[in-house]
């Protein structure tokens, strides 16, 4: 995938960080109450348990404290659109810190607590424009708080999917946000203007090559739900599965997005 080149969509910082904190507040408020039993059980991430997901939470930003500690990066190097297409590769580096972290943290309450507090301290005295060093590459501060809101929430789905009990709410400016990058690095991947793609109330995208409509309702309509959405763009459902299920609504001939699915591996 290349650089990214499309102008990017623009994030309110100050929602953002309302909304990391938010999103990251209910997960604890849920991991208070799981009992042994439930950190156990199996979830849809390989042979992860519970345990190892709600562990992986806290490194979604814990990697801000480690990143903000080593000396700016003097130029960007990584566009908020280029960061989907890149997680893939690390997927094996972040298994094996994943599964440490759960193995050694007895207390997954107090760490919650513990990378709470200490992210909060890092929002307000970190600026917007901060480079930061990531695995990828420098990216500046606000951006990367765009991508924890993907994922935070991605994994809050992960959650209730395991422990359907729970109902983890989802903040939604983290919801937005998240819905909005996957959709545009959708439009990235698969450029073109054939097929709408509506994600109502968070974001419409157009996408693949083909005729392009200019007025009325385009010829090739795709629309699913927020969470759906989300889903379909990690891998976490299927095309034909959404489309079973009734949860994703396509009309047109080039309204197939599965050569195109999933966004983010």
């Amino acid at each position: 995938m290349p650089p990214a080149k499309k102008r990017t969509r623009r994030y309110d910082p100050a929602k953002i960080r309302a909304a990391v904190l938010a999103q990251f507040a209910h997960v604890h408020e849920a991991v208070r109450t799981l009992t042994p039993e439930q950190l156990a059980r199996p979830t849809r991430l390989g042979d992860w348990t519970v345990r190892e997901l709600v562990a992986h939470h806290t490194m979604a930003l814990g990697m801000l404290d480690r990143y903000l500690a080593e000396a700016e990066p003097l130029k960007q190097e990584v566009a908020l659109l280029d960061w989907p297409f890149r997680t893939a590769a690390v997927s094996g580096q972040v298994d094996d810190q994943t599964r440490e972290l759960a193995a050694s943290t007895p207390d997954l309450d107090a760490l919650f607590q513990q990378r709470s507090t200490r992210t909060a301290e890092l929002l307000a005295t970190t600026e917007d424009g901060r480079l930061m060093p990531t695995r990828f590459g420098a990216m500046t501060f606000a951006d990367v708080l765009v991508t924890r809101t993907v994922e935070l929430t991605v994994h809050t789905d992960d959650l209730n999917d395991a422990l359907p009990e729970l109902g983890v709410p989802h903040d939604r400016q983290a919801l937005a946000a998240c819905t909005r990058l996957l959709a545009d690095a959708l439009a990235l991947k698969a450029p073109g203007g054939s097929v709408e793609v509506r994600i109502p109330p968070y974001a419409v995208v157009q996408c693949v090559a083909g005729p392009k409509h200019t007025r009325g309702t385009p010829p090739n309509v795709v629309e699913t739900d927020p969470l759906t959405w989300i889903r379909l763009a990690t891998g976490r459902t299927g095309w034909a599965e959404a489309l079973d299920a009734a949860a994703v609504a396509a009309s047109g001939e080039r309204a197939d997005l599965s050569a195109v699915l999933p966004v983010m591996a």
